[in-house]
C-alpha cells in the first residue's frame, strides 16, 4: 500500500519539492512530479537545473524519449509514465490519478489557507481510504 507523506508549514512548495526529489534521487529512487499546471511544471523545470544547493537533477518531461531512462520526471494530467513507480511528489490541489501505484506520495502543504483547506481535503480522501499517513512539520524544523 501506498506509504503517503505530508509535509506541511513550507514556505516555498517548489524549493521543499526540488530538496525532496534530490534526497530520493540520493537514494537511487525515481521520482514523478506531478505538476499538471504548466506555469508550475516550468517553474519545477528551471529550479531543477539551476538550484545550486541541490546541483544538477537529470530530469525530462514524462513524454520525453528519454523518460524511461531518466530518474526524474515532470509529468502533467496526459502523461502516464508507466516506468516509474517509487516516489510521486504531488504539486496539484487534488489527489493525482493512479498515485496507488507508486511506493510512496510526497504532498507539499504551504502556509497558504486556501492550500491547507484543500490538502485536508487530500488527507481525508486518503486517510478514508485506508492509506498510511505520516505527517512532517517543517516550521518545527526551521
Amino acid at each position: 500500500m501506498t506509504r503517503i507523506d505530508f509535509y506541511h508549514e513550507a514556505e516555498d512548495r517548489l524549493a521543499i519539492a526540488c530538496r525532496l526529489v534530490a534526497k530520493a534521487f540520493q537514494q537511487q529512487l525515481r521520482v514523478v512530479i506531478y505538476a499538471p499546471r504548466a506555469e508550475v511544471a516550468d517553474a519545477v523545470d528551471r529550479m531543477l537545473w539551476i538550484s545550486p544547493s541541490i546541483g544538477f537533477l537529470p530530469h525530462v518531461r514524462a513524454d520525453h524519449r528519454l523518460a524511461p531512462e531518466t530518474p526524474i520526471l515532470i509529468a502533467g494530467e496526459d502523461s502516464d509514465p508507466l516506468t516509474h513507480d517509487d516516489v510521486l511528489i504531488n504539486l496539484d490541489d487534488k489527489w493525482p490519478p493512479a498515485f496507488s501505484r507508486f511506493q510512496r506520495l510526497i504532498e507539499i502543504v504551504s502556509r497558504d489557507e486556501t492550500d491547507k483547506q484543500q490538502a485536508r481535503a487530500r488527507f481525508r480522501f486518503y486517510k478514508d481510504r485506508g492509506y498510511p499517513i505520516h505527517t512532517h512539520n517543517l516550521a518545527a524544523r526551521a
